[in-house]
């Protein structure tokens, strides 16, 4: 029977949509930017295996440019397309919930950007709440940040007073960082789970817990965060590709933040790693458990939190070098039936102002059974025909959202 791999190449856009203007990403492009910077320097962003499968064909769908310096094989192995989010947002559950069929068509709470950096952005009544049922005297930050910066900035005094740092972006979210030793590890998930309830009020889509620990010494910063990272995610708003996968009595092995952002629901099997390797050795690992009719779900999260956040176009590109050597590996993994899809969940410039996420086009390439290779599957008007375009290949019913790409 039919197996389905997703890869998401977290914030691996390529090119602003029709509406990028309205969230200011009018002209934003993550790909084709990299890709431009690194031939200025004159390193040409090489990704031969990513060419094989149509990458650099769905970013001139989406931007109307070929990524500048960029190899185009012009044979390709795969199908692709680029896709528009039909969802509102341009955040991280958004952008997952629609690739498997559930579009988030209202808007999420956010905490607006206050006038002075001296003004607290979070709303006092439920801040309070939240200290007082969690027993703290008060807390450090309350502002937009990039969350590697804001640590530096209160690390220490975190350390002395045992206040969380609290902070946000332009995503639907509340943010709690603390020291995994001198808070604790338990402590720190406990107060987030209490978060949670109280900023459901407000329609944040996810309280993440964000543990750091003493960089080791000699090194630029004073802190570091872990792999312990923990999402607590609003659950789907409606049915998904992967409730319809348990429904059938199918497994889903989720990689990586898989089940955090869709609160565990449809996902029977978590494959934990930190860092990109380690998410590629387990999505391997994944594919080698999958049982035949399932499905294989990985975010390969370091494009987005390492490179694209903090505005690291050479780490970014980088990172995309590695990828491209590692996925012969996981075509080979494959099995008779098998289809791959490669994607991503937005767009995060690195070359673009502030630190966040881009309104973007998403690449969707396709390898594998039945795949109708070296055709370009046009531009898709929503994430979701990925979510119908599986349910088929697995022998599904259709799902409520999207349509079918052959």
């Amino acid at each position: 029977m039919a197996r389905a791999i997703v890869v998401v190449l977290d914030s691996l856009g390529i090119g602003a949509t029709p509406d990028a203007g309205a969230y200011g990403d009018a002209g934003a492009n993550t790909l084709g930017n990299i890709a431009a910077r690194c031939a200025v320097q004159g390193q040409p962003l090489k990704l031969p295996n990513l060419a094989r499968l149509g990458l650099p064909q769905a970013a001139q769908l989406a931007s109307g440019a070929w990524p500048q310096a960029m190899p185009v094989d012009f044979s390709p192995v795969g199908a692709w397309a680029a896709a528009r989010e039909r969802s509102r947002g341009k955040d991280t559950p958004s952008g997952h919930w629609e690739l498997m069929g559930c579009p988030v068509e209202f808007d999420w709470g956010y905490f607006p950007r206050a006038e002075s950096p001296a003004e607290n952005v979070f709303p006092a009544a439920q801040l309070q709440r939240w200290l007082t049922i969690c027993d703290l005297p008060g807390s450090l930050g309350n502002t937009h940040a990039s969350g590697t910066e804001i640590i530096e900035s209160f690390g220490d005094e975190h350390v002395r007073t045992g206040w969380p740092i609290c902070y946000t972006s332009s995503d639907s979210v509340f943010q709690i960082a603390a020291h995994e030793e001198h808070f604790g590890l338990a402590r720190l998930y406990d107060i987030c789970e209490k978060a949670k309830v109280i900023f459901d009020e407000l329609n944040i889509a996810r309280v993440i817990a964000r543990p750091f620990v003493d960089a080791a010494p000699g090194q630029a910063q004073r802190f570091r965060r872990t792999g312990n990272r923990h999402d607590y995610t609003t659950p789907p708003v409606s049915r998904t590709l992967l409730d319809a996968l348990v429904e059938a009595g199918r497994e889903v092995h989720g990689v990586g933040k898989i089940r955090d952002i869709f609160a565990a629901r449809g996902v029977t099997h978590h494959h934990a790693a930190d860092g990109n390797a380690a998410l590629c050795e387990a999505t391997l690992a994944a594919m080698s458990a999958c049982a035949s009719g399932g499905m294989v779900f990985a975010n390969l999260v370091d494009f987005d939190m390492l490179y694209g956040h903090r505005r690291d176009i050479q780490g970014y590109a980088d990172a995309l070098r590695e990828f491209d050597a590692f996925l012969p590996r996981l075509l080979a993994a494959m099995q008779d039936g098998d289809v791959l899809v490669l994607t991503a969940d937005h767009g995060c410039d690195p070359s673009w102002p502030g630190s966040d996420h881009t309104r973007e086009h998403v690449p969707l390439l396709f390898a594998g059974a039945g795949v109708p290779a070296g055709r370009s599957l046009g531009v898709r008007e929503s994430f979701a025909d990925l979510a119908q375009t599986l349910a088929a290949h697995l022998g599904l019913a259709p799902v409520a959202c999207g349509e079918k790409a052959w």
